[in-house]
């Protein structure tokens, strides 16, 4: 009787097996839904493994990254006037600073100045266009003059008797004489044209700026280049080994905003001074981003950002200028016979703007000179807001996200339960954080992490 009850006990067992996993994943289903409290031991049940973490109150920045290139900006040439064989030029790297020679021409010196104006004109001691064209006219003048009393005396003579014309033209002579230009009486207006005047102007105040600030003195710095200034660059002239004439020729200076950096030459020892043989950059290393022109909102004047350099350090940078022209990679320009973007016709999507970040300080750079770099900025940020891990949020059945967190402690639910489901209100995502808020949710309260 036993043996043929048997195979009914063997039946029985697998349906039992069938119900209960089936009983488990309903258990687990409700559980997920957020439907069902748990007890004690759902921590530990199979499938809810994972991590507790707190809720955290902080700041929430979410960032951005962009490609740079750390440099020294963008090369300028220098604007060389003087005409002649270049005999020695600078090497690339080295820095030039006020009244140091940029290059040599016939063997003399094209020195560097401070300033924004160029060197237009040269600058020395003039006869001025007023005083010789006064002159001129003075001397016209008197010559009528002279020719009218002449005249007059002639007429007088012709006149009169021989004797009074006889009489007058020993004082007439000696008169007209005087006033008539002769070598003894015309000397004086002479000198008087030829006597060195001053040549006025802002560019001779930013000379005079310069050879001030350069150690020379005994005159007044403004805007009149007078026999004292003429002194002072004799001077000058005579350290740096130049003939003393007290004028500066427009081809020995160059002007630029301050130090520079030689970016490069364009010429040899040997050849013409023509064209522009060097060129220069700033001395402060700085990065340049090609941002895309539709993505600039990041690039305001003073905002700042993290450069990420070659070696991995990261260091604060500010932006410094933003270019007002849009332009295509050259890399892209040129394809298909046309400009980049153009066979899609629409748009320009690779138009990209000049963006220029400098640093507050240049040390924290280190060694390096040049290379590319990785740029980061803030899209936004939140402040003091709560926040958990990203992986920590759990899709809700009813729509939504919520978080699985646990009565444990001081951060649980209060209502005797270790596990719970709460429904959370998403806001900034950023470094792999979320913000949270809703009304069962305050700062340490445990979260599960699952893995």
């Amino acid at each position: 009787m036993d043996d043929m009850k048997e195979p009914g006990r063997r039946r029985r067992g697998p349906l039992l097996i069938t119900a209960g996993v089936l009983l488990v994943a309903a258990v687990s289903t409700v559980g997920a839904l957020g439907l069902g409290g748990g007890g004690s031991d759902d921590a530990e049940a199979p499938g809810r493994g994972g991590r507790l973490v707190q809720v955290s109150r902080e700041t929430l920045t979410d960032r951005t990254e962009t490609d740079g290139q750390l440099g020294h900006g963008p090369e300028v040439p220098f604007p060389v006037k003087a005409r002649g064989t270049i005999t020695w030029l600078p090497a690339s790297g080295t820095t030039a600073r006020r009244g140091e020679q940029v290059l040599r021409i016939d063997d003399r010196p094209v020195v560097l100045l401070y300033g924004s104006l160029p060197m237009y004109r040269d600058l020395g001691l003039r006869q001025t266009a007023d005083g010789a064209g006064g002159g001129s006219g003075s001397g016209a003048a008197e010559s009528e003059s002279e020719s009218e009393s002449e005249s007059g005396a002639g007429a007088g003579a012709d006149s009169g008797d021989g004797a009074s014309s006889g009489t007058e033209s020993g004082p007439a002579a000696d008169g007209g004489g005087s006033s008539s230009g002769g070598p003894d009486s015309g000397q004086p207006a002479s000198d008087a044209r030829r006597r060195p005047v001053s040549l006025r102007g802002m560019d001779v105040k930013q000379f005079e700026s310069n050879l001030s600030a350069l150690g020379y003195s005994g005159f007044t710095v403004d805007d009149s280049y007078t026999e004292l200034t003429a002194a002072a660059v004799e001077r000058w002239q005579k350290d740096l080994g130049l003939p003393q004439t007290g004028t500066v020729d427009a081809g020995s200076v160059v002007y630029a905003p301050g130090a520079v950096r030689i970016a490069g030459t364009s010429a040899r020892v040997g050849a013409e001074a023509t064209g522009t043989p060097v060129t220069y950059t700033g001395t402060s290393r700085m990065v340049t981003v090609n941002a895309q022109a539709t993505e600039t909102r990041w690039a305001q004047r003073g905002t700042t950002v993290s450069v990420e350099l070659p070696d991995g350090r990261a260091v604060p940078g500010t932006v410094a200028s933003v270019s007002k022209d849009a332009a295509a990679p050259e890399s892209d320009a040129g394809k298909d016979g046309g400009t980049a973007g153009g066979g899609d016709g629409g748009g320009d999507p690779a138009a990209t703007v000049a963006v220029v970040i400098v640093f507050g300080d240049q040390a924290s750079l280190g060694r390096l000179q040049s290379g590319p770099v990785t740029v980061r900025y803030a899209v936004k940020q939140r402040r003091n807001v709560l926040a958990v891990p990203v992986a920590a949020l759990v899709a809700l059945a009813e729509g939504g996200y919520g978080l699985e967190i646990s009565g444990e402690g001081d951060g649980g639910t209060g209502d005797g339960a270790s596990l719970d489901f709460v429904p959370v209100k998403t806001g900034l995502f950023a470094g792999g954080k979320v913000e949270v808020s809703g009304p069962r949710v305050r700062e340490g309260m445990k979260v599960r992490v699952p893995e």
